[in-house]
This record gives C-alpha cells, structure tokens and sequence, in this order.
C-alpha cells in the first residue's frame, strides 16, 4: 500500500514538473526558412560580451576608475567572458563574479539585492547560502536585457566604488545596443 502512494507521489511530481517547465520554456512556433541560425531563446552572444567587456574597460578608462574586475554571465550563469585589468587586488575577480551572479541568480540588479540585503537580511543571507557564497550584494551586478525586455545575462564588476562599477556595467551594455538593469 505503501508503495502505491509513493507511485502516485513521484507520479504527481513529475507532472508538477512539467507544468513548471512548460511555464518557463513555453512552447515556440516553428522557425521559418530564414530562423534556422536564429537560437530558440533570446542568448548573449560572446561578441556581445566582448562588446560589453571592452566598452566598461573604455569607459573607466576615461573616467579614472581603479583597476576593475569584469565579469559577463549568461542569462544561466555561464561565464562568458572575464578580465581583471593590472592592479586590481587579489580577490576583485571572486567579487565581480558574486555580483553577476546574484543578480542573474535572483534575477535582479545587485542594487535592488542591497537594499534587500538592508530590509530583509535574513533572505539576502538564506539566498547567498542556496547559492553557495556566490552573491555579493553591493551595486556593480547589472542584468543585461535585450532590446524587448529578456533576459540575457549579467555584468558584475568591481574594483572602484560599487557606484562606478555599476556606471562602466551600464556603459558597456548600452555600447551593445542592449537594456541595464540595475535594480533600481
């Protein structure tokens, strides 16, 4: 009997799951003639990245920044591309990755994750833990969104105050012809 009521459980979850999938993947038309190189869902491509990289580098360039760590995830969280420029301090690298990957993970600019870290520390906490340390709640963590709005990934980046690390994300993702999002 038992072992019954455990069939119907596992059955249960995995029709939960398939729901949940369905939600987050819906289902796409068909690509046409002309959609065979275009992916299914929106992606960061690396050129873009390496478009977001050089033009945060540029900008703090210009600006008189502090060597930066720059750190550019996909919208799943794989790195796509990193640098540290010379000088930066020993673990400004681990930092920029937190920040991209906080706010990739909550799906939030790291500015909105600081002031959540200020209003619920207990959450802020909870989620670095689920995510093993991996969540720097500072500002300097920018989503990147394409044109209409999607998700496609994160910069992170420090090694300046959180403000001008936040401002050369920004910088680079727009020379892309893509959204920030800082959170605020």
């Amino acid at each position: 009997m038992q072992v019954a009521a455990e069939k119907v459980f596992c059955s249960a979850d995995a029709v939960l799951c398939a729901a949940r999938a369905q939600t987050a993947f819906p289902a796409r038309p068909a690509a046409g003639k002309n959609d065979a190189d275009k992916p299914e869902f929106p992606m960061l491509t690396l050129a873009q990245a390496q478009t977001i990289l050089q033009n945060a580098l540029s900008h703090a360039g210009s600006n008189g920044f502090k060597p930066l760590a720059i750190a550019v995830l996909d919208a799943r969280g794989a790195q796509k591309t990193f640098a540290a420029q010379d000088g930066t301090s020993l673990k400004r690298g681990e930092i920029a990755l937190g920040k991209a990957h906080g706010a990739v993970a909550l799906g939030i600019g790291s500015r909105a994750i600081h002031k959540m870290a200020l209003d619920r520390p207990y959450f802020v906490e909870a989620a670095t833990h689920a995510v093993g340390g991996s969540l720097v709640p500072v500002p300097g963590g920018v989503l990147i969104r394409s044109p209409e709005g999607a998700l496609l990934g994160a910069v992170g980046i420090s090694g300046d105050t959180s403000d001008n690390d936040e401002a050369a994300a920004c910088a680079g993702i727009a020379a892309a012809g893509l959204k920030a999002d800082t959170g605020a």
